[in-house]
C-alpha cells in the first residue's frame, strides 16, 4: 500500500511545507533539505515536471485585439481637451487599436496550468517582480527535459546534521 510520510507534521503544515519546498526547487534548480523531505518533494517535483513535458506545446496563436493608450516620442500619452455635456472641458487619453497574436492554451494545457497553480506558490524576484514559474516549466524545463522519461531530480547525500543527527542531502534538478 503507497502511503505518503507524515514527517512528524500535521496534514497541513506538511503539505504547506512540501509546496513551499517544491517552489523553491523548481525557482532555484536545488535546495538543501533532510532525506524524508527530499523524497517526497521528489516525487512532487517530477509528477509537474512530466506534466509540463507533456503539455509544453499544446496551445495555439490567436489574435487579440488590444486598445492601448497612444504614446508620443518621448514615451508620454497621448492626450486631447474634450468638452463634457455640461460645458466643463478635460484632458483624455487618445487609445489605438492593434492585434497581437497571443498564446491560447488548450483545455488540457489549461487544466495543467490550474494544476501547476496549485501545487506552487507565488515568488518575487531580488526586485520584487513576480516570477511566473508556471512559465518557466513550460518554457524552460520541460524542453530541457524532452527526451527524457522520468528521473528529472536527484538526491545527493551529504551526511548527518550536527544538532539532530538527521540525514541532509541536496535535491536538485537534473
Amino acid at each position: 500500500m503507497a502511503t505518503n510520510r507524515k514527517l512528524g507534521k500535521t496534514t497541513d503544515i506538511r503539505l504547506a511545507m512540501l509546496k513551499t519546498q517544491v517552489t523553491d526547487l523548481i525557482f532555484h534548480g536545488k535546495i538543501e533539505t533532510t532525506e524524508a523531505r527530499a523524497k517526497e518533494v521528489k516525487a512532487i517535483a517530477d509528477s509537474l515536471i512530466s506534466l509540463a513535458i507533456k503539455e509544453k506545446d499544446n496551445f495555439e496563436m490567436v489574435d487579440v485585439k488590444v486598445s492601448k493608450a497612444k504614446l508620443d516620442s518621448k514615451g508620454n500619452k497621448v492626450t486631447e481637451l474634450v468638452k463634457s455635456k455640461n460645458g466643463k472641458e478635460y484632458l483624455k487619453v487618445v487609445k489605438e487599436q492593434t492585434t497581437e497574436k497571443r498564446q491560447k492554451d488548450m483545455p488540457t494545457r489549461l487544466n495543467a496550468r490550474r494544476k501547476m497553480m496549485k501545487t506552487l506558490n507565488k515568488v518575487k524576484d531580488s526586485e520584487g517582480k513576480n516570477v511566473d514559474l508556471i512559465a518557466k516549466l513550460f518554457n524552460e524545463i520541460a524542453p530541457k527535459y524532452e527526451g527524457r522519461v522520468g528521473g528529472y531530480t536527484r538526491i545527493l547525500k551529504l551526511g548527518q546534521r550536527r544538532g539532530d543527527a538527521a540525514e541532509v542531502v541536496i535535491l536538485q534538478l537534473v
